[in-house]
């Protein structure tokens, strides 16, 4: 999508020096989502503290700047009962039932080739659209 114009710069928490930080380490994490044009969440079987917290900090800056663009995936997942926890699913339903209230729809995929599909289609779109 380069030669197209548009570039991603994809920044993962996973890729942040895992030093002693002098504030917490997180908030580093949310200044990076502050700075984005977008912001892609993928859940499957919970919510994590920490994911619904950068959700909270895009959703913030979005209603304050207009950006990020936020996206949210969730994996369409057969899970058994008998090894679930039941608190992780309700993080999720909590979660998508917030998404919800907030009046956004959240995208499902079954694999990663349909995420890959779906998300490419939304890039499409924004470059036909134009700059960010």
């Amino acid at each position: 999508m380069r030669k197209e114009g548009l570039y991603l710069e994809i920044v993962r928490w996973e890729n942040f020096l895992d030093a002693m930080s002098s504030t917490r380490l997180q908030d580093e994490y949310n200044q990076a989502i502050r700075n984005c044009d977008l912001f892609v969440s993928l859940f499957k079987t919970k919510t994590g503290k920490y994911t619904e917290e950068e959700f909270d900090v895009a959703h913030q800056t979005f209603q304050d700047t207009g950006k990020p663009r936020i996206y949210t995936y969730f994996r369409k997942a057969t899970v058994s009962t008998n090894a679930s926890n039941c608190d992780d699913l309700m993080s999720l339903w909590e979660f998508q039932k917030k998404l919800q209230d907030l009046g956004h729809f959240h995208t499902e995929y079954e694999s990663i080739d349909g995420l890959q599909k779906q998300f490419r289609d939304q890039l499409d779109k924004l470059r036909d659209d134009g700059p960010l």
